[in-house]
């Protein structure tokens, strides 16, 4: 069941206009900002793949059915068969499995409030925005609080259920001789499902397709209804990089400055788990790199926001100028975030660092000649043809 209450409301020019002067020094801090985050994510980057390259060089592998002496406080490789001693279970409900971690999830069926908004621009420079408030039941952990709802009426949500999701981790784990810690149990996130059985009921509750349900009738839904399901993460071979200590395993600090703990579900070579180490941090770079552009080009957006609201009084104008505004904010972003990654990197890696300096101040001086080509050719242009006589 769902239902919908839609709202329309007007702002005037002024408004807009002041507002709009406010986000100026927001949009400025944001754009300041972005630089020492592209900075600081160059640096990181550059660490991280520095660490990785040194573990790669340090690591040994070593069998996991006995703990070697010898590679006492080295790095290194493990790969092998998890065991735990005794069954995972819940402290709350006569749930176990034998698993490396137990996973409980509660959920409780109650009102859920979405908000969509449209806004129209007016001759005069106001605006006209229609919000629709999507209204549906839905089953979501936690408690969802409708006190904020646009209309809270007929949309109460009750009291948060009496249990809480929770995750229960089996100790001790091994790898043939040696014990895995929890931080690196923790890693291990290739969970399937596991019903539950009628047997194991509490508290007046129910069962229905594997699940525990608090409610009345579990094939009839009500707001307030609890259900209470479980997945598993089973035992299975894992592979892990890290410190030798005593029997178990502690994280590598590595001269380049990084902290290397490598934990994957499977068996591995040690080439292959740095190799995936070093993609993820390829990846993240590049998402931390299009999260600082963002940041300047939202900030330099922002920060020409009133020259919009300004020509908004003709709403096509406004609508143009912001265009304009928009793709100069993002070369303006583009080309300065691409100088602040090269400087980064003429620090910790000069020769690439400088290259891209050339490569960015070529495109510069590009982009210039181009431009004052377009604007000699429209004075040549501007130039009346003298008449033949």
């Amino acid at each position: 069941m769902s239902d919908s209450f839609t709202e329309v409301t007007s702002q005037s020019w002024f408004s807009r206009l002041f507002e709009s002067i406010k986000s100026v020094l927001f949009g400025g801090i944001l754009f300041l900002v972005a630089f020492p985050v592209l900075w600081w994510n160059e640096g990181r980057a550059v660490r991280t793949a520095r660490s990785l390259s040194e573990g790669l060089g340090a690591v040994v592998s070593v069998q996991a059915d006995a703990v070697d002496p010898s590679k006492e406080g080295k790095l290194v490789h493990v790969s092998g068969a998890v065991k735990t001693a005794v069954p995972v279970a819940d402290d709350e409900f006569p749930v176990s499995s034998d698993g490396v971690k137990l996973i409980r999830t509660v959920e409780m069926y109650q009102w859920t409030e979405q908000e969509k908004s449209e806004s129209r621009k007016k001759v005069g420079g106001g605006t006209e925005t229609v919000t629709t408030y999507n209204y549906q039941k839905e089953w979501k952990e936690g408690r969802v609080d409708s006190s904020g709802f646009r209309k809270s009426e007929g949309h109460e949500n009750p009291e948060a259920p009496p249990y809480q999701s929770k995750t229960f981790t089996a100790d001790p784990v091994t790898v043939g001789a040696f014990t895995m810690s929890q931080e690196q149990v923790s890693k291990l996130t290739d969970s399937v499902d596991l019903p539950v059985d009628a047997s194991a009921v509490k508290d007046k509750m129910q069962v229905k397709e594997g699940k525990f349900y608090m409610a009345e009738d579990p094939a009839s839904t009500n707001v307030g209804d609890v259900r209470v399901s479980y997945k598993v993460v089973k035992p299975a071979a894992v592979s892990l990089v890290a410190v030798q200590q005593a029997s178990t395993f502690a994280p590598y600090q590595a001269k380049a400055g990084d902290a290397i703990l490598l934990v994957e579900a499977g068996t591995h070579t040690a080439a292959e788990m740095f190799k995936t180490a070093q993609e993820r941090n390829a990846i993240l770079t590049w998402i931390l790199r299009a999260a600082g552009v963002f940041m300047m080009f939202l900030g330099l957006f922002m920060f020409f926001r009133p020259l919009v609201v300004l020509a908004d009084v003709l709403p096509l104008f406004g609508t143009l100028l912001s265009a304009g505004i928009g793709l100069f904010s993002f070369l303006v972003a583009a080309a300065l975030s691409f100088i602040t990654i090269a400087i980064a990197w003429v620090f910790v890696r000069p020769v690439v660092g400088i290259g891209l300096l050339v490569v960015a101040f070529a495109g510069l001086f590009w982009l210039l000649k181009i431009g004052r080509g377009k604007k000699a050719a429209r004075a040549a242009a501007a130039v009346p043809v003298p008449a033949v006589t």
